[in-house]
Parts: structure tokens; sequence; C-alpha cells
């Protein structure tokens, strides 16, 4: 009796509540891995210079290689499968499997997150063991996540709507970056182990209940008769699905301009994201330590997770109003601004630098978001281009990801290099300085006595302008070849609708 008020209000949830908690137990991870993963091997397990470039260099390439591969491998079977006793595959079995997918991969990647926080082999090895394993299950878990944004929904205000609560427990998830802080010690790793192993059981426990609620709506909407209710693509009641190979496959994405213009673009974006991930810490440190105390460096960096979901709450009813091409171009063209100006102000207005640092992430994240919306627009293009039978939805996220993934790696690789092509400072070779505390003043190096550190601050502060003015100009420039918008994207849902004549799930239940 207890337990049927619970229960009764879980299963009255709507669609689009159910399916964006799903990022809720992802970010609670993802957030903390890319905050601490590289300081854990580097100043706690004390992984040697080169065992480093290798793991990140082999994990660049599988990071390249596992979207693609697990995108082909999911959505090939939908492509190229034929009807059995007449009847062939509808978009409910397409959903179906995609959740099926995310209840058993969420929880591996819960258990994939915890092998980084206790050193069982060799530094080396297990940095290239963690990295491999940990994102493979993270890759299937934003294919088939992402996906089924394109496969639930077809008209941009019910993608939004769905992003909007994608966006609501994001944020909610970033908080775990606020309280992780609390717990890092590189000197007692033990109090932050426990707190991972905390997020990865919440994960887990999370992951197998959203996707038990999902598994059941999508089921109760294809007992309805006829082709089920969810996006029921023409052809798929009865009648077969042609072939397709996947040299066939490429050469139709080789000739998809719009395709190539965005991920050249969000190869760039990626990387950026990335950038300011891994060295968000390292800025605070070195520009801000003497200006802020530990308790503000901790909001700071807590701030800098939670309020990109936050913005995109607000820049989602834009998306709506002015279309997600406007929105984007002006996020680049906000961050190339906010760049000129600090490069123009210098190093020496920490108030500004707060800003900055904080804004830069934020916009930069919120940007990333927004990004998923245009992959889905990318789907319907390609379906209506090469008259699809069926959407492939993760083969395409996958593709992107194909080019843009390197970014990831990229970013730890370039920004160290630079930082010590620039000052001389190796963060594999000096000894960790304190963190972010202005109770007391940092100790002088013994030689040469004042003209290290405001080299390395310098180099940190035109690390942090002039990655964001490169990136923001290059963005610019490939974001205006891309032209699936207007006039051009209504007349692609227009064709895609008479193509599938869909018929979406119930997502704007309140």
């Amino acid at each position: 009796m207890g337990l049927g008020g619970p229960q009764a209000w879980l299963l009255g949830l709507p669609t689009a509540v159910v399916y964006g908690s799903l990022t809720l137990f992802t970010t609670v991870l993802h957030n903390v891995f890319l905050l601490y993963y590289v300081d854990t091997f580097v100043s706690v397990y004390k992984i040697s210079k080169a065992a480093f470039w290798v793991g990140e260099t082999v994990f660049l390439l599988w990071n390249s290689l596992n979207d693609p591969l697990f995108g082909w491998l999911s959505d090939h079977q939908f492509l190229s499968s034929r009807p059995r006793s007449g009847t062939g595959l509808s978009s409910r079995a397409v959903v179906l499997a995609r959740v099926r997918a995310l209840g058993w991969h969420g929880p591996l990647l819960a258990l994939s997150f915890l092998v980084f926080w206790v050193p069982w082999a060799p530094a080396g090895l297990q940095f290239l063991l963690c990295l491999c394993l940990y994102d493979s299950f993270l890759t299937l878990v934003d294919l088939h996540h992402h996906a089924l944004l394109a496969d639930l929904a077809l008209s941009a205000h019910d993608r939004t709507h769905l992003n909007f609560y994608c966006s609501l427990f994001s944020a909610a998830g970033s908080l775990s970056v606020f309280a992780s802080y609390a717990f890092w010690n590189k000197e007692d790793f033990s109090s932050f182990r426990a707190f991972c192993v905390t997020l990865a059981v919440g994960s887990a426990l999370g992951f197998v209940g959203a996707t038990r609620l999902l598994r059941q709506r999508v089921e109760a909407a294809g007992r309805e008769p006829g082709c089920p209710e969810l996006a029921a693509d023409s052809g798929l009641c009865g009648e077969e699905v042609g072939n397709i190979t996947l040299g066939q496959y490429l050469w139709q994405l080789a000739h998809h301009r719009n395709f190539l213009w965005f991920v050249l673009m969000d190869l760039v974006q990626v990387f950026h994201c990335h950038f300011n991930s891994n060295f968000f810490p390292l800025f605070l440190e070195h520009l801000l330590s003497d200006h802020i105390s530990l308790s503000t460096g901790s909001f700071l960096l807590g701030i800098s997770y939670v309020a990109p979901h936050l913005n995109n709450l607000y820049f989602l009813p834009l998306c709506r109003r002015w279309g997600v091409y406007t929105v984007v171009r002006g996020l680049f063209l906000l961050k190339l601004g906010l760049s000129l100006l600090l490069l123009l102000a210098g190093p020496d207005r920490p108030r500004l630098l707060c800003l900055f640092i904080a804004s830069n992430r934020v916009f930069t994240e919120g940007t990333c978001k927004l990004l998923t919306l245009v992959v889905t627009d990318l789907v319907d293009e390609d379906l209506v281009l090469n008259r699809r039978k069926q959407a492939a939805s993760a083969l395409l996220f996958g593709m992107v990801a194909l080019v843009t993934k390197p970014g990831q790696t990229l970013a730890p690789l370039l920004g160290t290099w630079l930082l010590c092509f620039y000052t001389g400072h190796d963060l594999f070779q000096q000894p960790p300085r304190t963190p972010v505390v202005s109770a007391q003043p940092r100790p002088e190096p013994p030689a040469p006595p004042p003209a290290q550190a405001p080299t390395l601050r310098e180099g940190c502060f035109y690390l942090l302008v002039l990655v964001p003015i490169v990136c923001a100009v290059l963005q610019l420039f490939a974001w205006s070849k891309f032209k699936l918008h207007g006039r051009r994207l209504r007349m692609v849902k227009a064709q895609r609708q008479n193509l599938s004549q869909v018929q979406t799930l119930g997502i704007k239940t309140v």
C-alpha cells in the first residue's frame, strides 16, 4: 500500500522526463572523470610522460573508431534487415532495442568509472585500459541516448522539449562537481574513492530504473492496432528494407556537404570543450590563486559545470523562436568578443579573469549541448537525400564522433605541449603546486628567483585567451558554410514527414 503511491507517480512521469533523467546518471560520473582523471594519473599515480603520451595516442585512435563501429553494429541490422513472417522492423522495435542497450551499458559505464580511482596495475597500463574501457561504455550510452532523440520526435519543437529535460537533469548531475572538490585530496585518496563509489552505485541504479520505465512506456504505446504509435517509417510495416554496405554509406556521407561542414566545426568545439575541462584547475591555480579563496575556487569550478545546462534552459526557447543555427552563431560571436576583450585588458584584472574563465566554459559547454539538435536535423536530411527506409540515427551520431572525438584527446596533449613550448614548464616533471588558496603565500622557487612564476602565469594567460579566439574564428567560417537552416530545413522536415508518416510518442505531457 505504501509503495503504491510512488510507483504510480513514477509510472505517470512524462516520457520526456524519463528520457531526460538518463543524462543525470551519465553527468554525475562524466564531469568528475573529465575534471580529475589527468590529475589523478599525473599527480597521484605518477605516470611517466612517455606512458601518458602513449596512452592518449592509443585512446585517440580507439576514441575515434569505436563510435562509428558501435553505430554500425547498432543500426546495420535496422538498415539491412528483412521482414520475418511478413512484418518488418517498426520504429518501436528500434526504440526498444536502444532502451534495452541503455539498460545494460549504463551500469557497465558506472563500473568502468570506478576502475580509475584504485591502482591495480602499473600506471601506464592502467591509464590505457581504463580510458579505453570507460570510453567504450560511454560511447554506447551516448549513441543510443542521442539516437533516441531523433527516433522519439521529429519536429524541432518536440526535440527541443526533450532536450530541455536533458539540460535540466544535466544541471542537477553537475552538482557532483561541487561535492567532488570537497573530497579531492592528493595525499589522502580514500575519501575521494568512497565518493566515487557512491556516485557509481547511484548511477547504475538510476539507469536500471529509468530504462525500465521507458521500456514500459514504449511497449504500452506499441499495443495500438496497426503500425505502432512511435514514428513508424514508411515501408517498415510489411515491406522489405534494402541492404546497404559500409562503403556505400561512407560514399553517401562524403557527398553530404552540410555533414562535412558541421563535423569540421564540431571538431573545434569538442577540442575547446575538453581543453576548458582539462585546464580549468590549472588556470585557477596560476592566474587567480593570489586573489581568491579556496571556497571561491570551488564555487567557480562547480558553477562552470552547472551553468551551461541552466543556460540551455534559456537557449532552447530561443532555438524554438530563432532556430538553432542563429543561436549557435551568436554564441560563437560572443566567445570571440569576450576573448578579445580580455586580451586587451591583460592578466592583471582578477574580476575580469574570474568572469571570463567561468563564462568561457559556460558558453562553450552550452554550445555543445545545442549541437545535438543539429545532428538530429542531419539525420533527417540524410534520410531524405538517400531515401532510406529507416533513419540511421546512432550510425550518423557515430560518424560525427569519428571526426570530432580526436579533439577530446588533442586538448590535453596540445595544451601541455603549448605550455611547455612557451614557458618551459613541464607538468610531468615539476612537483604539483598547492591548490587554489589565498590564506598562505606560495613559496618562491629556489632559482631563478623571480622569473619563473611570472613566465608561467603569462603562459597560462595567453593559453586561456588565444585558444578561444582561434577556435571562434575557425568555427564562424565553417558555420557560415552550413546551409541546413531556414527554408532548407523546413523543406527537409516536410519531406521526411511525407516519407515517414510520423506519429510521435506523447512527449509533451507535463
